[in-house]
């Protein structure tokens, strides 16, 4: 990058200076009907994005960000523009997503380091078609680059119009997405994930439906996220027909495109997941990093709205992770594992990994010892993507692309226990009643529900605990008598939602302190519910399910200090 500005979409704004010190999920850490930032651990927490030039490194977390964008440009309440000094493919999908289909601008910008830190420094910004105009020296705005795509002759074919007007509309939207990313051609997928299913803002359905009546149809296996309601049972739970017929019909128009209703955030446990090198096209940050990480799949982190074009046309932009050396490991993560860990340590993991990196993909070494299962695998992936942008991870001696995962550039950091201690404690800073119990973020295994049930032993919980799953999981657990057991326990199974997803009154209104075993749902959790939310392992929600009270320990984990042979 040199002394000028890229220009990513086009349009031109003014408006005061908001500087994000962090990258952020637009999904879980802005209010689409406030504009304000509600992730209760950035640094901007609080603060106002509507009618601001927002500066930001990148964005992290959630593919549902870029759903949050488009329902934020469409309502008046999105930023006058955003300017990036990293990559970013979320939230510009938002802003493209906004002016190709509704004809509304959100001005995308991308500049060095180095000169963010001093438009950072400015009370206001305008943006015109060639400068960025301050009291500082105007910064020269490059045009986008729209050249060295090469299309087959079946990509022109549809973009043509061969296979409909959603087609042709789905292949313009993955070409612009090549050319931001700087992809040479596109790339078969084999199967596709939806993600922007969840009825958080009216945005996702009139986008969904919007395909739908251009004649939409997938033409991969394709499998369809979470939902915000328990489709078959959400009358009788109570949800309002003005919240609960929306969020049906945002799921009936992903299956009437042909997308199978397996409404999971966890499609990895599925009988038929992904093979290693499969080429595939999913949203859902938790299941991308999984299927890339310890599949040894391949898919970006593609965002909400392209995941649907990708399904639509069967294609992708052939860049990132689909390429070897887009899989590398630009960070090694030194390990200092704590003797005894139990299943909290690798959300704890997940968290600080993504922290420490933030924009690139880790090698975490030192942790094999502790012979992590595929739940807990689960945990360190969903964690993970809460706080970083990468699409993928490496463990040395555990994930199967990791023997030669570094690049030789790769840089070193540490987690130490020390750090691990402090994040247990940033993420456990609630009260010691606990009056909820939230488990399944992602979505529940059945191995974890079995779990559950054993742990309980068959006594009566003394709060509310629901757990989160998906449709096969349901049907084996009741299969097994798994679900029966936690049933007779007062234990509530729900499927199709997720806590990511959940709202009054099925998350219960009354509730006011939650804990959960998901680091991803500790991190979102206070935005999105407005409750304090602790971590623990699912042995201390279990302990906490029969008594309401959790103290304010450290596990003893961290108190017995690290394993010798990390020293």
């Amino acid at each position: 990058m040199t002394d000028r500005a890229h220009r990513i979409l086009d349009g031109t704004a003014q408006g005061p200076v908001l500087a994000l010190s962090e990258p952020l999920s637009f999904w879980g850490g802005v209010d689409p009907e406030t504009g304000r930032i509600i992730d209760a651990h950035h640094p901007q927490h609080g603060a106002l994005l509507t009618g601001r030039i927002v500066l930001m490194p990148t964005s992290r977390g959630s593919c549902s960000g870029s759903g949050v964008i488009l329902d934020l440009v469409l309502s008046g309440k999105g930023p006058a523009a955003i300017i990036f000094s990293d990559a970013e493919d979320v939230a510009t999908l938002g802003a493209l997503i906004a002016d190709r289909l509704f004809s509304r601008k959100l001005p995308v910008l991308r500049v060095s380091f180095e000169i963010m830190a001093r438009l950072a420094g400015q009370a206001s910004l305008r943006i015109d078609r060639d400068a960025i105009r301050s009291d500082m020296p105007d910064l020269p705005i490059d045009a986008a680059a729209h050249d060295g795509l090469e299309l087959s002759d079946g990509d022109q074919a549809i973009l043509a119009g061969r296979d409909g007007e959603a087609a042709a509309l789905s292949m313009q939207i993955i070409c612009e997405v090549a050319r931001l990313q700087g992809a040479r051609r596109l790339t078969d997928i084999s199967r596709g994930h939806i993600d922007g299913c969840i009825y958080a803002h009216p945005a996702n359905l009139i986008f969904a439906e919007r395909m739908a009546d251009l004649g939409a149809k997938v033409r991969v296996p394709t499998t369809i996220n979470a939902i915000s309601v328990d489709r078959q049972n959400w009358q009788r739970q109570g949800v309002p027909p003005g919240f609960g017929g929306p969020a049906s019909r945002l799921a009936d128009a992903y299956v009437r495109m042909g997308c199978r209703p397996t409404f999971t955030c966890a499609p990895y446990i599925l009988d038929d997941r992904p093979q290693r090198d499969e080429a595939i096209a999913w949203a859902e940050s938790n299941a991308v990093i999984f299927a890339n990480s310890v599949l040894g799949a391949r898919t970006p982190k593609h965002p909400d709205f392209l995941d649907l074009c990708m399904a639509v046309t069967g294609r992708a932009p052939l860049s990132g992770v689909y390429l070897d050396e887009g899989r590398k490991a630009r960070r090694i993560v030194e390990v200092e594992l704590p003797a005894g860990v139990d299943d909290a340590f690798w959300p704890m993991l997940g968290y600080l990994s993504g922290l420490k990196s933030p924009d690139r993909i880790p090698l975490l070494r030192g942790v094999a010892e502790a012979k992590p299962a595929q739940d807990d695998l689960k945990a360190l992936c969903a964690a993970f993507g809460t706080t970083s942008a990468a699409p993928m991870l490496h463990v040395a001696d555990v994930t199967p692309e990791a023997d030669d995962a570094a690049a030789a550039d790769a840089d070193h950091v540490r987690i130490t226990r020390a750090e691990l201690a402090q994040a247990w404690q940033r993420l456990n800073d609630g009260p010691e009643e606990i009056d909820l119990i939230a488990i399944g973020s992602p979505h529940a295994s059945l191995a974890e529900c079995r779990a559950l049930a054993k742990g309980v032993q068959g006594q009566k919980v003394a709060i509310r605990v629901i757990v989160t799953v998906g449709r096969q999981v349901v049907t084996s657990a009741r299969s097994d008598g798994t679900l029966a057991a936690l049933e007779a326990s007062g234990v509530t199974v729900i499927p199709d939602l997720c806590w990511c997803s959940i709202t009054e009154p099925v998350f219960p209104v009354e509730s006011r302190s939650v804990m959960t075993n998901s680091g991803k749902y500790a991190h979102y959790g206070p935005g999105l519910s407005g409750r304090s939310v602790r971590l623990g392992s699912l042995r201390d929600c279990i302990r906490a399910a029969l008594t309401g009270h959790a103290p304010h320990t450290l596990p003893c984990w961290l108190e017995q200090g690290p394993k010798t042979s990390q020293n």
